[in-house]
């Protein structure tokens, strides 16, 4: 049951292997939960007082609102899972309220911050260097989620065209362009790949190789992220996805339109792309304030 549930994440609902981690280590802590308080209660027979229990428990824990949403999230996606299998009559899920999450703004490097970065600092010449540099350009410049950019293939780029091609949530996918001076540096880096290859003697159907010719990770795009953006910036986050906040907010401060930043970052609704409209607003209110005459 619990196996078909991943398979199905896997392979139905393309989900990335971040996300089923996710999901796995949610639903986890749930069975822990209902082996110590309800002895004897299986996944089948679960209702929604255990779930709501749970929750109580991890409140008490100092769980944040944000986190007990998306376990609960995870949980009613594995009971909508059984419901459709039939292996349960109805989703004990249903009858829950979920906590209120509060809204925070999405966090993001100024464009002088990140000009500073990419435009006067010296990366370097090697191999790791110029894949170090790529992989915070195309952050940036596409706004492509770590999962994409570790997925990215060889076959993905069109240099032609200057095009993208992006596998993203839901077996969804979408062509951003990419830009000259992106390009350029996919050039060189693409040389220094192949020297790498060869030299290992692997073969990598990937973009982005380590220097033993094996496929990037995860981890390790977090940490070439973090490193550089520590040198720039004193913004407590410093991780992949502000630069895809970074991107979203650029294009809005200088005039794009919200369904086109909609289309780029690959958002199924656009919900999920309208949190960026803050920002600007606070953007537009601070230049209002030092420009206005009667704004004082």
């Amino acid at each position: 049951m619990i196996k078909d549930f991943f398979t199905y994440l896997e392979l139905e609902k393309w989900y990335s292997k971040h996300t089923i981690t996710a999901y796995r280590n949610d639903l986890e802590q749930f069975i822990a939960f209902l082996s110590l308080q309800y002895e004897g209660v299986s996944l089948e027979k679960v209702t929604h007082h255990q779930i709501r229990s749970w929750m109580v428990d991890m409140t008490e824990k100092g769980m944040s609102n944000r986190t007990i949403r998306r376990k609960i999230a995870s949980l009613n996606t594995f009971y909508k899972f059984l419901e459709r299998k039939k292996t349960i009559l109805k989703n004990p899920v249903a009858k829950i309220i979920i906590p209120k999450m509060s809204t925070d703004l999405p966090s993001f490097i100024r464009d002088n911050e990140l000009d500073m970065l990419l435009n006067n600092m010296d990366f370097g010449n090697s191999f790791e260097a110029v894949r170090n540099k790529l992989i915070i350009e195309m952050l940036y410049a596409t706004g492509v989620r770590r999962s994409e950019l570790v997925n990215l293939e060889l076959k993905d780029i069109n240099m032609n065209d200057l095009s993208l091609k992006v596998f993203g949530k839901g077996k969804k996918y979408r062509v951003l362009p990419i830009s000259l001076h992106l390009r350029d540096l996919l050039n060189e880096y693409l040389s220094l790949r192949e020297t790498i290859l060869e030299e290992t003697k692997k073969i990598a159907e990937q973009l982005f190789i380590t220097s033993k010719g094996n496929p990037v990770y995860p981890e390790l795009i977090y940490r070439v992220v973090k490193s550089y953006l520590s040198l720039v910036t004193s913004n407590h986050k410093k991780n992949p996805h502000v630069l895809r906040h970074s991107f979203a907010t650029g294009l809005l401060n200088n005039g794009a339109d919200i369904i086109v930043i909609k289309e780029l970052l690959g958002h199924s609704s656009l919900s999920a792309t309208q949190v960026y409209t803050h920002n600007t607003n606070e953007n537009l209110k601070s230049i209002y304030k030092r420009a206005h005459p009667r704004a004082k």
